[in-house]
């Protein structure tokens, strides 16, 4: 039961967040961090015996009827996620308090930002792929809620709605692809999923599954071409870029690679896409990250190569490879959250995040400019930073894995651009002896206490796991296992590996990305100039955008013109088509036979029927054209009588009569004006067509032979269960009690747009007067 309150707690949180808020705005972000601390410190209790393979889990029923349950389970890939996400979380708590403490909606945002814990730890802890796709979604609104949380700037609206786009279309391949998996295994559990892996790769869905799957897993992870909306979302608060799109929300689609792998993987598709489009976006984030100024679109394209590189190892699928993601996943998440902590104080404190504007501030900012370095150093891989243990593994995956020394050379030249990135943003900013910022030098000073503290422990954690690396190697080795299998365990994590050919490789990347830091002008114009982030799937994006745009629009005009008469045309025509596509694909051109003879009060009726139609069409009187409505109304009442269903009898007869006395009553007020009937042909072939095609479907349909079992439940349940006599009541009002209040409030709101309706024109006669 432990699991399953920790899952609730950030949801609480979110929900306490506002009213906390308005309690104490200062010291709101120490009092909400405190929730995320919390889980931390019980995820920290559940190390030793995840790492010695124990594994927590909780499942308890939530949809019986269709066999799913809620079930969450901790093992070494989820804790080692839940470290990262709490860890990071307290963190960025604490530090938005005090960089947004003046913002009128603090309260708000702090909602916001544990919803979106609370749904990143769901993914993470799931162990149904239905509960992982409902925390998925949850993570994508709050996001796009988060990216564009100052709403009144053009940008951050057009930022948000470009992730919701993006995310939320790769969130229902995912969904295609989750529904497919659970199908052809026959459970929504993500344990059982994996202990029945092959049946997955032998089935003739392995392919559809594994593409829609990575659809969403790229959309969400940013890996090209889908990569353009997290730069567009560095518009969002710094607290929101350190935690969302540095540590948390992209590692989302990496850890759904990672924990599908053991059932999708080991395949030449997996292979072959993964290694493909990770090193494809490894080397072009890196390289894209140099062509701007800003401090946090810097971070977001180095960011994007990172993704990829992860995405790489994963495409990869060695026991290093594996080994070289966990260690390395760690690694980024705690030096890119610093910088982009040490990117936010530094806007803070000086008006600007452009790298143009900005240097000498290390006499000013001592301890951002410190952790900036220490971060840093570890994203260039200098030892003794982390960093450079993560790697160090990564060239050694990938000159001992399949992709062999053309690889590792894309890894360094990747690494390369991360080297200049890192110098970049952590340590230009803070070297020279010029000072330079958008305010005066006597204004700017050492950030709060509470956005300094973030950046410190990040960065003074990054040089000490550097330092003792084996202090993390028992829960990566753990984690790397559920991800590649036993052959994964032997993990080793040490600072000093020998002179190998991974410490050339590392040296060369230090060496290229100095010479890129030093030739940074003229890389920047050469990068500029040509226009790679406007170009490609920026190009395509937009290009698609204003597409759909213009085809709602045309469709706008076409459907809703104000035509009464067109509205009726289109839903006919759209139903007959769809009615025509199922006879001709499914039920044949010939009708079953009829079970029984009509018997002749039926023909009388039917008869009567058919007259009362052509009379309400043909006639030239509106009132006559009403009573015909109401005599073939009244007489399917009759047919029900006969077919035994009173209650719907006597509920036809009462409808038709108020529509009847209501029709008369408003037709009477119109003023009566001469018009001709003119016949037109597919006016009248239009409504016989589709009611021909409705009653070839109902041949069909009542040919088909009866099955009890539903028929049988109800019947058996509505007294004890229902507590009613009237089956048909019991069904409406408990069984189909979610539709039937649907259909309440469609009447409600119907009835209240009529009682506005009449009130606006009350109104307006009364100004009249």
């Amino acid at each position: 039961m432990a699991l399953s309150i920790v899952f609730f707690v950030p949801f609480i949180a979110a929900a306490l967040a506002v009213l906390l808020t308005r309690l104490g705005r200062a010291g709101a972000g120490w009092v909400l961090a405190v929730f995320p601390a919390g889980l931390a410190v019980w995820f920290m209790a559940q190390v030793p015996a995840v790492v010695r393979g124990e594994v927590r889990s909780v499942s308890v029923p939530w949809i019986p009827y269709q066999g799913i349950d809620f079930a969450l389970r901790l093992d070494g890939l989820a804790l080692l996620m839940s470290l990262l996400i709490t860890g990071l979380g307290t963190l960025v708590v604490i530090y938005a308090g005090r960089y947004l403490v003046h913002h009128e909606v603090l309260g708000r945002f702090y909602g916001w930002l544990l919803l979106f814990m609370g749904g990143m730890l769901g993914i993470v802890l799931s162990d149904n792929t239905l509960l992982l796709f409902i925390c998925w979604e949850v993570t994508t609104f709050s996001s796009f809620i988060l990216i564009g949380f100052e709403h009144k700037e053009d940008a951050a609206r057009e930022s948000a709605q470009r992730a919701l786009l993006i995310t939320a279309l790769g969130g229902q391949s995912l969904l295609v692809g989750l529904l497919l998996m659970g199908d052809v295994v026959g459970t929504m559990s993500v344990s059982e999923t994996i202990a029945s892996a092959e049946a997955v790769r032998a089935s003739p869905r392995y392919l559809a599954i594994l593409l829609l799957v990575l659809g969403g897993a790229f959309t969400k992870s940013a890996q090209m071409p889908f990569h353009t909306w997290l730069p567009g979302a560095m518009t969002a608060p710094t607290p929101v870029s350190a935690y969302l799109h540095s540590a948390t929300m992209v590692k989302a689609g990496v850890f759904l690679l990672a924990r599908l792998a053991p059932v999708l993987g080991g395949t030449p598709p997996w292979e072959i896409l993964l290694t493909g489009v990770g090193t494809v976006t490894m080397v072009l984030g890196a390289l894209l990250a140099l062509g701007h100024t800003d401090l946090k679109l810097v971070l977001a394209y180095a960011t994007v190569s990172v993704l990829g590189a992860l995405v790489m190892l994963l495409g990869q699928g060695t026991a290093e490879a594996i080994q070289a993601m966990v260690a390395f996943l760690t690694a980024h998440a705690l030096y890119k959250g610093t910088l982009f902590l040490v990117a936010g104080s530094v806007d803070h404190e000086t008006g600007t995040r452009d790298l143009m504007h900005l240097s000498g501030l290390r006499k000013h900012l001592p301890l951002t400019a410190a952790a900036g370095a220490a971060a840093a150093l570890s994203m260039m891989g200098v030892p003794p930073l982390f960093g450079f243990v993560g790697k160090e593994l990564i060239y050694e995956a990938c000159l001992k894995g399949p992709g062999g020394w053309p690889l590792a050379l894309a890894a360094m030249v990747g690494f390369g651009g991360m080297v200049a990135a890192a110098m970049r943003v952590g340590v230009q900013p803070f070297a020279g002896k010029t000072f330079r910022a958008d305010k005066p030098e006597s204004e700017v000073h050492e950030a709060p206490p509470s956005m300094w503290l973030g950046p410190v422990l990040l960065a003074g954690l990054g040089l000490v796991l550097g330092l003792v690396p084996w202090v993390l190697q028992p829960l990566l080795a753990t984690a790397a296992v559920d991800i590649g299998g036993r052959q994964a365990a032997d993990l080793k994590l040490t600072l000093w590996h020998g002179v190998t050919p991974a410490l050339g490789l590392s040296a060369a990347s230090l060496a290229l990305g100095g010479g890129l830091f030093a030739l940074q002008k003229p890389v920047l114009r050469g990068l500029k100039s040509l226009n790679l982030s406007r170009h490609g799937p920026e190009q395509f994006y937009q290009e698609s955008l204003s597409a759909l745009l213009k085809l709602s629009s045309s469709l706008t005009r076409l459907l809703q013109n104000g035509s009464l008469h067109q509205y009726i045309v289109v839903t006919m025509a759209t139903l007959g088509a769809l009615l025509g596509l199922a006879v001709v694909l499914r039920l044949g051109f010939w009708p079953p036979g009829v079970s029984r003879a009509i018997l002749p009060h039926e023909v009388v009726v039917l008869v009567g029927i058919l007259v009362a139609a052509v009379l309400a069409v043909v006639s030239k009187s509106a009132l006559t054209s009403i009573l015909a409505l109401g005599a073939l109304g009244l007489a399917e009442a009759l047919l029900y009588v006969f077919f035994a269903a009173p209650d719907l009898a006597m509920t036809q007869v009462v409808v038709q009569t108020l529509t009847v006395i209501l029709f008369a009553l408003v037709f009477s007020r119109f003023p009566v004006k001469p018009h001709e009937h003119r016949f037109r042909w597919w006016t009248a072939a239009l409504p016989l067509t589709v009611g021909g095609l409705i009653t070839w479907t109902l041949l069909h349909v009542a040919a088909v032979p009866t099955h009890r079992r539903l028929a049988d439940f109800y019947a058996s349940q509505s007294v004890p269960g229902g507590k009613g006599l009237n089956i048909v009541n019991v069904i409406l009002v408990d069984f189909r009690a979610l539709d039937t209040l649907g259909e309440t409030a469609v009447l409600a709101t119907s009835g209240l747009g009529v009682y506005l309706l009449f009130r606006t024109r009350s109104q307006r006669k009364k100004r009249q007067v």
